[in-house]
């Protein structure tokens, strides 16, 4: 019986656990995600004060070095003007979560291949690209996103 048990269990979960990193390519599933985060609050030696830290779900540490596609808002770092480095956020600037509107995993930093610069838009876009995740760095964004590109 618990034989039984076992290769059901395997069976029916294995594949959606492939269904839901397989989600990662589609519109909203990488954001869902993405935002499997807790965070917990520890006292910090450099601040000498709390901080959350944020604590990952398993499913988001796997992805760590994969390539991902995330639509988004550009969040400027430097103005309205074609950069290489911007921030993408889930939400319109007015909601992200600089304004208090979201959370911390609601946001990734990206760096576009080869330095390539975009034109600033106020529409959603697609950006496809190698997800770092950091958990340790509380004076910076938790996803980072390398070698950026912009996809239709």
């Amino acid at each position: 019986m618990k034989y039984f048990l076992f290769v059901f269990i395997f069976l029916v979960g294995y594949p959606n656990i492939h269904a839901q990193v397989d989600v990662m390519k589609k519109d909203e599933g990488a954001w869902n995600t993405l935002s499997m985060v807790t965070f917990q609050r520890e006292f910090d030696q450099t601040f000498g004060m709390d901080v959350e830290k944020p604590v990952l779900n398993p499913l988001v540490r796997t992805l760590e070095g994969k390539e991902i596609e995330v639509e988004g808002y550009i969040i400027p770092l430097t103005g309205k003007v074609e950069q290489s480095h911007f921030m993408l956020s889930r939400f319109p600037q007015s909601m992200c979560f600089f304004c208090g509107k979201a959370g911390p995993e609601s946001a990734a930093q990206v760096f576009t291949k080869n330095s390539k610069k975009i034109a600033f838009t106020d529409k959603k876009i697609r950006v496809k690209g190698i997800l770092r995740i950091n958990v340790t760095d509380v004076t910076n964004l938790l996803y980072t996103i390398e070698d950026g590109v912009i996809i239709d």
